[in-house]
């Protein structure tokens, strides 16, 4: 018990000198918490532009090495001639999943022709942001039930469906680039 005792204050011992020297400032003298509201701009990002200046605060952004780089870089944006393309390719169809940044489109079962017992899913996985004909992988999978809907076989089928929709999608979308490069008219006031 004499020895946890004798740990205990000879940690406490380091710890308060430590303490005490981290409240010093540049100039070796003690200074009392708080600043001189005169020298401190009222704006919040000024106050950090100006305690960033004289190097008395850091970003996480620096120590990782992304330094000027702000926000995230988004490929698969809104703007993007395939993404829109493909979304108005399978516009009919409800959809399960969408994500931007991930790249992937996946819809919901769709029945087509009120048959109930047989119905589709669409995959729409973007390889790359660029019209081609290797940008896109379509999957085309068909659920088909037994009448009481109890068993039911989902398979992946190769069919024209897949074909049909990479060709569509590439049309549509190198219109979409097309009308993006014409110079937009400016409306006179």
């Amino acid at each position: 018990m004499k020895i946890s005792n004798i740990l205990k204050v000879s940690i406490f011992a380091l710890i308060i000198p430590l303490m005490l020297i981290s409240c010093k400032g540049p100039d070796g003298k003690f200074k009392l918490p708080g600043g001189d509201a005169r020298k401190t701009p009222a704006d919040p990002a000024k106050r950090v532009a100006q305690n960033l200046k004289e190097g008395r605060g850091f970003r996480l952004n620096d120590m990782v090495g992304n330094a000027g780089k702000r926000g995230g870089v988004f490929d698969f944006a809104s703007s993007n001639e395939l993404w829109r393309a493909s979304l108005d390719a399978i516009d009919f169809m409800p959809l399960a999943s969408v994500n931007y940044s991930g790249g992937i489109i996946i819809t919901d079962w769709y029945t087509p022709n009120n048959n109930i017992n047989e119905s589709i899913k669409i995959s729409i996985r973007f390889l790359t942001n660029e019209i081609r004909s290797d940008a896109l992988d379509i999957k085309v999978f068909s659920k088909k039930c037994n009448p009481n809907q109890l068993n039911c076989i989902t398979l992946e089928i190769e069919s024209d469906i897949s074909k049909e929709l990479n060709k569509k999608i590439l049309k549509t979308a190198a219109l979409y680039k097309e009308e993006n490069k014409k110079p937009k008219d400016k409306k006179k006031e």
